[in-house]
């Protein structure tokens, strides 16, 4: 019987959560361990984002699940508790705690509460090398002993040690007894003798859980942690009653001769235990020498070299991008030129034709045409992060950003969010959990959405290659900047009328400066780029093809469009010809469901300088901000003719467009995205004036769909409904300044 038992604990799958502080190398890790064959969901009641993988070593399976990066394990910020609860409800086999090996009392605070809860760990050293290289030696024995876990240093990014740990994780997850041995640290003779009165009471009661050792909820009571407290007035308020008078007498009695909370006491006995660890196991050989991240910070984090080194960051990002993606573009481009010509040339005339040319191809090709782009802005923005220079970048925004009410935490939502551009509103949206203040959270959630995304990216950029081709890198850096300052705007704003209070305390730890690997850099992009391709494959599939469908029909009256035939058979020249059947493409766009709501915007969006077909684009961006440019694609397709050109206009070189085709033979050769680009250049409705007012607006009018569910899973169907009104009205009214405005400037 016991050996038919122990067969199967030895066969049977090991769970293993992953737990560490931010920067400390998990997410390397759990890439490493899963080799990105990750599942990504969300866990049970929230909207934080649960991954998951799976691995097989030596005919074992192995579940990792990465739990939010977290300080602690206190129950605070929503990431905290989603952590402990996975922890308390779902019982893992193991944590494997990924420490920062060259700041170990900041990582080993964490490690301390895991091993207070008693479950079995493995205390994975990360970053060892770099560790060893700034002269740090650790006794690894000597530090098992004092934690009484299993020490194992690692360095996830070059794979070192991960042998050795997939060989132990059986190890440590099959012990015999499989109970949870808390480790007990010494809090003083006052806290500790109040322990034990109420571990005792605990024991006695059915309140403590089967795993959970009675001494850690104890501990967790005198912290008066929010969980535990309700937990037992909800339970057992008997038990409650009979031990919160011995809390009430320790607080009072600690007030009286320390002057400090039980609480505060704790946190300096835990951070004291970790100080004599660290004496003991930890020899530091290079003391005089600084290490190079302290002397790069003195530049980098210099009060006024940084924030111009920050703009000049980007600015290299936008010339890299630029620079390193033009070939792959082209020859992208050209492939979906060649598709556009066999499905003109294979298909017969009809609808199918019509919605596979015009829809798909013109509308999801402008897309995926901009995945090189995409792709090598994820490289450069995947660099940043490894290096540690995005964390330095959120201390340099902290100053600024407590000016206009908001935390320095606020900074990573908004560079997640785009801040750098390339990045999504929800995963900003959902960093926000970091954030202790729920005014300060709602207000980071709200203007998060402004931010320079992904999905705005590849419209930006065929609009700033239509009408500021040699300056492409500069506009771009102009939008990005200015979405900072209309971001921080609306911020004091909200603050100021909307949400106030004063800002809390923010702290942040600096990760040491790391050299990224080249797999690391590669596997970061791919997985966000990937991520652009599906959703571009999927999401902006559908929503093209409903949004044709809203461009197509109803058809023209039967007049109206006998009208045309008649027009088109009397038509003595070839230009006139093409002249009537774009004039009857306009009128059939026009007469559609989607014209006829473009057009009914158009009295008030012209104002703004937005013509019908903008308005059309703009409304299928609420769907996805990437349709915006596969809906402007299907529609000046829609509405012209075979010549990319829309009509005579003058150029401002002073030439007419028919006379600049003609001067230009290779407009025939023009790739999709170049023909569209094109086709709003000569068209006389757009000039660089209407496309920085459309500019602006693209970056503040409201959110796409996914990003409002994720606002009202996170605050609150209100404040997901203002932020689709406020953020529209508010980028309305700025365009409309900014058209106006330059109209009565002449330009």
């Amino acid at each position: 019987m016991n050996k038919k038992k122990t067969s199967e604990e030895q066969t049977r799958p090991i769970v293993v959560a992953l737990a560490g502080n931010p920067n400390a190398g998990k997410t390397s890790l759990f890439n490493k361990l899963t080799k990105l064959r990750a599942h990504v969901g969300n866990y049970p009641g929230v909207t934080v984002e649960q991954k998951w993988g799976q691995l097989i070593h030596h005919g074992r399976t192995i579940k990792v699940v990465d739990l939010p990066g977290i300080y602690s394990l206190n129950y605070y910020s929503l990431d905290e508790r989603v952590a402990r609860d996975f922890i308390l409800k779902e019982h893992p086999d193991l944590v494997i705690n990924v420490v920062d090996s060259t700041n170990l009392k900041r990582n080993l605070y964490l490690t301390l509460q895991i091993l207070e809860m008693g479950l079995p760990t493995i205390v994975a050293l990360n970053m060892i090398d770099m560790a060893e290289t700034s002269g740090l030696k650790i006794d690894i024995p000597r530090l098992e002993e004092g934690l009484k876990a299993r020490v194992l240093p690692i360095a996830a990014t070059i794979g070192r040690g991960l042998d050795n740990l997939l060989n132990l994780i059986p190890e440590v997850a099959d012990r015999s007894d499989r109970a949870w041995k808390p480790i007990e640290i010494s809090y003083g003779q006052d806290i500790d003798e109040a322990l034990d009165r109420i571990t005792t009471e605990l024991n006695s009661s059915t309140i403590a859980q089967t795993k959970i050792p009675a001494r850690w909820l104890a501990v967790k009571f005198l912290e008066s942690d929010l969980m535990v407290d309700n937990q037992l007035q909800e339970e057992a308020p008997a038990l409650w009653t009979a031990l919160n008078p011995i809390r009430n007498q320790l607080t009072s009695h600690l007030k009286t001769t320390t002057n400090d909370e039980p609480t505060a006491v704790m946190i300096n006995r835990r951070y004291g235990f970790l100080a004599g660890l660290k004496r003991l196991a930890i020899t530091e050989t290079h003391k005089d020498t600084r290490p190079v991240s302290d002397a790069l910070d003195q530049i980098l984090l210099n009060r006024l070299l940084a924030p111009l080194f920050f703009l000049a960051v980007i600015y290299v990002l936008y010339q890299f991008t630029f620079w390193a993606s033009g070939p792959v573009v082209g020859w992208l481009e050209n492939f979906f030129t060649l598709l556009s010509e066999l499905t003109k040339n294979h298909l017969p005339n009809g609808r199918l034709k019509d919605l596979i040319l015009e829809g798909i191809i013109n509308g999801v090709g402008g897309v995926l045409g901009f995945t090189p782009l995409i792709a090598f802005m994820f490289v450069g923005i995947s660099f940043l992060e490894d290096s540690g220079y995005m964390a330095r970048v959120t201390f340099i925004l902290d100053r600024i950003f407590r000016a206009f009410g908001l935390h320095g935490n606020s900074v990573m939502a908004l560079i997640v969010g785009g801040g750098i551009a390339g990045g999504c509103a929800i995963p900003g949206v959902m960093a926000t959990r970091t954030l202790r203040d729920p005014k300060e959270r709602i207000t980071t959630i709200l203007v998060t959405p402004m931010m320079t995304c992904g999905a705005k990216l590849p419209v930006f950029l065929m609009l700033t290659e239509a009408f500021f081709p040699n300056h492409q890198a500069q506009i771009m850096m102009g939008l990005t900047v200015f979405a900072w300052i209309m971001a921080l705007f609306s911020a004091k704003l909200l603050r100021l009328f909307v949400l106030h209070g004063p800002p809390t305390p923010f702290i942040l730890e600096l990760p040491p400066y790391r050299l990224p690997t080249l797999s690391g850099i590669l596997l970061h992009a791919w997985e966000r780029t990937w991520g652009y391709v599906k959703k571009a494959g999927t999401v902006i599939v559908a929503v093209t093809i409903i949004l044709w469908t809203m461009m197509t029909f109803p058809n023209l009256p039967f007049q109206t469009q006998s009208d045309f035939d008649t027009r088109l058979k009397v038509a003595n020249t070839e230009k006139a010809r093409q002249d009537i059947e774009s004039e009857l493409k306009v009128a059939q766009l026009q007469n559609s469901l989607a014209g006829r709501i473009g057009t009914a915007l158009e009295p008030l969006s012209l104002l703004a300088g937005f013509e019908w077909r903008t308005n059309i684009a703009l409304v299928g961006g609420f769907a996805a901000k990437e349709v915006i440019l596969t809906t402007m694609g299907t529609a000046y397709a829609m509405s012209t003719s075979s010549d990319p050109i829309l009509a005579e206009a003058t150029t401002p070189d002073g030439k007419s467009s028919t006379t600049k085709a003609k001067e230009n033979k290779e407009v025939e050769e023009e790739t999709l995205i170049h023909n569209l680009g094109h086709a709003l250049n000569q068209n006389p409705t757009w000039s660089p004036l209407v496309t920085m007012s459309l500019l602006i607006f693209i970056l503040i009018y409201a959110p796409c769909f996914a990003t409002i569910a994720v606002i009202y899973k996170e605050i609150g169907l209100k404040w997901a409904a203002f932020s689709v009104v406020a953020n529209t009205i508010y980028g309305y009214i700025i365009c409309l300044i900014i058209y106006q405005g330059g109209l009565a400037l002449g330009f």
